[in-house]
């Protein structure tokens, strides 16, 4: 089994997903959201590029009022006329079961359509990351872990959230007696997943998105974005949506 994190959109471009499977990350925040939200109940969240995107697929999408929802930010803020915002706590059952999303972030759902070449994706947060490794052993694929990053460049929260998830899949493998073999960009990231597992805290201090949403106001949600596989649910690709996926037993320990 093979590999791969993609530390920054600035690969997507030029991955070949065909035959992988593939994990979008943006931990702080939209993953985040969209395990939440699926963990509610909502129908499926439907990812888009922009709020002018997001408008026309709710005139397009021809349902009842209150059944599906404008979602997202621009620049971490909430958009001018949306149902929600990205705030992972937002997405209670009352607010969105049985409801479809369409959802924008200003770095999240960009690699969430990135991922749509993949033969199977699914999206990991911290917060479901066991689950989600626990999905990619047993889709018995090679697989791709897009970090969906900060303005196209490197975000520490997302390298480091790979990397446990790395860590998870190896550990995993090795107990199933199956061989992993990851890239040096999978190595790199699970070194840093290994450098702050038991410490997460510490990314309030050291990322720097971490540092620009405390100073507006958002540590509830960061605290939320920080909690460590709380969630078994794994939201997974379907038709150019995202929608609840498997809940995966933990069996007898990790991932």
């Amino acid at each position: 089994m093979h590999l791969h994190v993609a530390l920054s959109p600035a690969e997507f471009a030029g991955l070949d997903l065909s035959g992988r499977a593939a994990v979008v990350v943006d931990v702080m925040r939209a993953t985040t959201t969209v395990v939440a939200a699926c963990a509610a109940g909502c129908r499926r969240v439907i990812p888009v590029p922009d709020a002018a995107a997001a408008r026309a697929e709710l005139r397009a999408g021809g349902r009842g009022p209150g059944e599906m929802l404008l979602a997202g930010e621009r620049g971490g803020d909430p958009i001018a006329g949306f149902d929600l915002g990205n705030s992972p706590l937002e997405y209670t059952p009352e607010r969105v079961r049985g409801r479809t999303l369409v959802l924008t972030t200003t770095n999240g759902t960009a690699a969430m359509l990135a991922a749509r070449g993949a033969a199977a994706a699914a999206v990991a947060a911290l917060t479901n990351v066991g689950a989600v490794a626990r999905w990619v052993l047993a889709q018995g694929r090679d697989a791709t872990v897009l970090c969906a990053g900060e303005q196209g460049a490197f975000s520490l929260e997302d390298a480091v959230c790979a990397g446990i998830l790395v860590e998870r899949i190896t550990a995993g493998a090795g107990r199933a007696g199956r061989s992993v073999e990851a890239s040096d960009a999978a190595a790199a990231a699970r070194c840093l997943g290994a450098h702050y597992a038991g410490r997460l805290g510490a990314l309030l201090e050291d990322a720097t998105w971490a540092r620009t949403l405390a100073r507006a106001g958002r540590a509830a949600d960061l605290a939320a974005c920080l909690a460590l596989s709380t969630v078994d649910e794994v939201p997974v690709f379907d038709d150019g949506a995202i929608v609840p996926g498997p809940v995966t037993s933990r069996g007898g320990g990790r991932p």
